[in-house]
Order: structure tokens, then C-alpha cells, then sequence
């Protein structure tokens, strides 16, 4: 059997920060633009900088690729002065952990993470609730990286080394379908954000699950 590439998504799939993320964005968004955040651009699916973007645009504000990277350090910072509330008031999602330790001990599985999360914030989420051990971030594909869910798939996949066949991407929205589709890359929806089993069947999931409880299926489903 050949390598198998599990391109784990963050939010929704794998962890909820219950608000705490929102708190945060909003906290580094006041801090770069000086500003108060009034209101944020839908979030579902979409990058870090496409969020900060056209949260920006909402406030009247032109942001460009600086003043981005000016707010992905701020963020990076409050993740990090903060964790402690992140780990309080979220959680990992039922059935993540057992799944991720589940897969690492199948030899030809290699996991990591495809987010619009930047690495830094990726990073602090996954440690805080004890995701971290059984991924390698090194292959992963970041918000940092590019705009588009798609380009972070192939980035991805290039990183490992990996064909689009010999990998399986696990995401909550039918923008991450979308994004593993298009990249030729088989999708497994989980239904533990705002889309239900039918909405992600519509876009186009390969399988669906309701969550990430049954950790046999998953790995049926996953390292197969």
C-alpha cells in the first residue's frame, strides 16, 4: 500500500473555539486598523487574509498584502497571550483525538492540516487541545500561503510529495469540498459545523458523517 495524505481542516472539523477565535480576530483587527470591529465577513470556508480583507472593506478600509501581515502577527500574538482562555472555553470535537491517534498508528498514513488558520494560529489551536502530536505541520497549507482553498490542497500535496488520488481531505463546509474536488482530491464532509450531511452531499462530498464518534468508520473511511 502507498502513502495515504490525510488534509485534516481546523474549525469545525477537528476543534470550536466557541467565540473565542471571533474575540481574538477582533482584538488584532482593533489593534492594526484602530478600529473596532463592527462587523466581520462571513467566515465559512474563506482564508485569513480573504476574511481580514473584506472585514476591512466593511469598515471602509483598503487593506493590502502589509497591513495583512501586520494583522497576522497581531493575531498570532493574541492566540498566544490568550490560550489559556481558548483551551477554557473550547474544546476538541468528540471523537478527534481517539480518530487522529487512531490513523497514526496505520503506517502508511501521514496527517496534516490544509486551514485558512495561519500556521502560528493553526499551531496554538491544535496544541491547546492536545491535536498537535499526530500531524505534521510542515506539510500542511496555511491561510498565509494563498487566498484560495483549492491552491492550499496542491500545496499541500506537493509538500508530501503526494498524488491527488493517494489523498483524502476531512472538512465541515461545501467550500472545503469544493476545494478538495477541484484539486482531485477525494473529500470526506463532516457535518459538525453550520452544513448539514445534505448540504454537503449537494457539493459534491465523496462520503459525509454526522461526526467524528465513530472512530472505525473514519478510519475505514480515511486510511482505505
Amino acid at each position: 500500500m502507498g502513502r495515504r495524505l490525510v488534509l485534516w481542516d481546523i474549525d469545525h472539523t477537528l476543534v470550536d473555539t466557541r467565540g473565542v477565535g471571533r474575540a481574538l480576530f477582533e482584538e488584532a483587527f482593533r489593534q492594526v486598523t484602530g478600529r473596532n470591529m463592527e462587523r466581520q465577513a462571513k467566515i465559512d470556508g474563506l482564508t485569513e487574509p480573504v476574511i481580514f480583507r473584506e472585514t476591512a472593506k466593511l469598515h471602509g478600509l483598503d487593506a493590502g498584502r502589509e497591513q495583512f501581515e501586520e494583522f497576522a502577527k497581531a493575531l498570532a500574538e493574541c492566540h498566544l497571550r490568550r490560550v489559556a482562555e481558548l483551551r477554557e472555553r473550547g474544546h476538541a470535537l468528540p471523537g478527534a483525538v481517539s480518530v487522529l491517534t487512531a490513523l497514526a498508528a496505520v503506517p502508511s498514513v501521514v496527517q496534516t492540516v490544509v486551514t485558512g488558520n495561519i500556521l502560528a494560529v493553526a499551531e496554538v489551536k491544535l496544541t491547546a487541545f492536545g491535536l498537535d502530536g499526530h500531524v505534521d505541520l510542515a506539510l500542511g497549507a496555511f491561510g498565509e500561503d494563498a487566498d484560495e482553498r483549492t491552491d492550499l490542497v496542491r500545496l499541500a500535496l506537493e509538500r508530501a510529495a503526494v498524488s491527488a488520488s493517494d489523498a483524502v481531505l476531512v472538512g465541515d463546509t461545501p467550500a472545503d469540498v469544493r476545494a478538495g474536488l477541484d484539486a482531485d482530491v477525494r473529500v470526506v464532509a463532516v457535518a459538525s459545523g453550520k452544513s448539514s450531511e445534505q448540504d454537503l452531499t449537494k457539493a459534491g462530498a465523496t462520503e459525509t458523517v454526522p461526526d467524528l464518534a465513530d472512530t472505525r468508520r473514519l478510519v475505514q473511511l480515511l486510511a482505505g
